[in-house]
């Protein structure tokens, strides 16, 4: 398997370890950057490996920051690519089992070495169990495609043309619509 691996400088560290991993456990780990521990933006670097996943020219991904939500949310911005932020084995299992995670997302600051290479481990090692995680993904996919609406998945669910009777939105609770601030009203 080709698995592209990327950092920002706190989890350029990490980065180098996994990389090695990967080669002990017979994959292909691409560098995908950076070169050094020098500050760096990760969004930059999570594009590079999102962008290789989406357009197939890696199997998987790996990305490691100080949370690993920042390279989440980045990754997240391509079509195609289910990332998960993982921090322990049954978040990287799951993410793979239910949810066919194709990018894994690592704290550097918040998990040991130990804990980071059987995570990676559990997370190439484990398929997609597909079923009706399978439907779910397509949803998933016809949303970001925007082929289908939070106000119509429920009927295409059913095989109904009627919408779900289930509200698709969130009731407004205060604030104006706009986004303007919420009116508090009072209570005596």
């Amino acid at each position: 398997m080709r698995i592209a691996v990327a950092s920002d400088h706190r989890g350029y560290a990490v980065k180098d370890k996994i990389l090695a991993l990967l080669a002990d456990m017979g994959h292909v780990g691409i560098d995908a950057g950076p070169e050094d521990c020098q500050s760096v933006d990760y969004p930059e670097f999570a594009a590079a490996v999102a962008g290789s996943v989406s357009d197939g020219t890696v199997d998987r991904g790996i990305l490691i920051c100080g949370t690993g939500i920042g390279m989440c949310i980045a990754a997240n911005k391509f079509r195609g690519v289910r990332a998960a932020p993982c921090h322990d084995d049954l978040t990287a299992e799951m993410s793979r089992l239910h949810n066919d995670a194709n990018v894994l997302c690592l704290s550097a600051d918040l998990l040991g070495d130990r804990l980071v290479n059987r995570m990676v481990e559990i997370w190439v090692r484990t398929e997609f169990e597909g079923g009706r995680h399978a439907r779910r993904l397509e949803q998933i996919a016809r949303l970001e495609a925007g082929l289908t609406s939070p106000e119509t998945m429920g009927a295409e669910r059913n095989g109904s043309s009627e919408p779900s009777a289930q509200p698709a939105t969130l009731p407004m609770i205060g604030g104006d619509p706009a986004g303007g601030p919420a009116s508090v009203a009072s209570s005596s």
